[in-house]
């Protein structure tokens, strides 16, 4: 049986479904979770507060899936295009998540509130800080693309390790990477990483005749003919945080 938390974020989907969220009254809210209103203000303070947990669920179950995925498929290439194609399919058939990857706010959804800084003392418990806000369209994209980086990644060390076995320190290893070529490593398995989610983006936005998934495996495979300095954006200041 789900929480009182949990039927009121239903609820509220639900409602969204039918009517545009300027529309919708806390009370039929209450009454569509079968609690009382004075329970739906307990957690939530007000409309806007329930207009945010239901963003942050949104974006919480989102990124569920992705880790689900990244999990499920050996092959990086395999596993990048997984999360792309999932997301377009789930983002067509949800629209507020669609709003949070796309930035794209229609008048049927609630406005994405201005974010507030988190803090680190807050006594409210962790379910109901909903007044944080949801990630952004940025964060969204860094957490993904940080997500699949970390799934993907394999310790050089390690990795030398298990091929070498144990070295004599006083002596050069030719197949260990240096610090200059590990840095090289990540900056591409970002860049690619990231570039697979934009590029689902960019699907979700201007669909093409086919499905993302070859267009995914072919710029996450292909060569790159410049080295890189950087990812394609910086790190999401709010991604670290989740």
């Amino acid at each position: 049986m789900p929480t009182a938390r949990e039927a009121l974020l239903r609820s509220a989907l639900a409602a969204l479904a039918e009517l545009p969220w300027s529309a919708i009254r806390m009370v039929d809210v209450a009454s569509g979770a079968g609690v009382s209103r004075q329970t739906l203000y307990n957690e939530f303070g007000s409309k806007d507060g329930l207009a945010r947990a239901l963003m942050r669920r949104e974006a919480d179950r989102y990124l569920h899936g992705v880790e689900r995925l990244l999990g499920e498929r050996a092959d990086a290439a395999d596993r990048l295009v997984a999360v792309a194609e999932w997301t377009v399919g789930e983002a067509r058939a949800r629209p507020l998540l669609r709003a949070l990857l796309t930035g794209c706010w229609g008048e049927w959804l609630p406005a994405p509130p201005p974010a507030r800084a988190a803090t680190a003392t807050s006594a409210v418990p962790a379910q109901r800080r909903a007044d944080a806000g949801p990630p952004g369209t940025a964060d969204l994209v860094a957490l993904v693309r940080d997500r699949s980086a970390a799934a993907l990644r394999q310790d050089p060390r390690d990795q030398s390790q298990r091929d070498h076995g144990p070295r004599d320190p006083g002596r050069p290893d030719p197949g260990r990477p240096d610090r200059g070529q590990r840095d090289r490593d990540r900056d591409e398995l970002l860049y690619r990483c990231e570039l697979a989610v934009r590029l689902a983006l960019a699907h979700l936005i201007a669909p093409g005749a086919e499905s993302v998934g070859p267009l995914v495996r072919t710029a996450v495979t292909a060569p790159l003919r410049a080295p890189l300095r950087a990812p394609l954006s910086a790190p999401s200041p709010r991604a670290g945080a989740r």
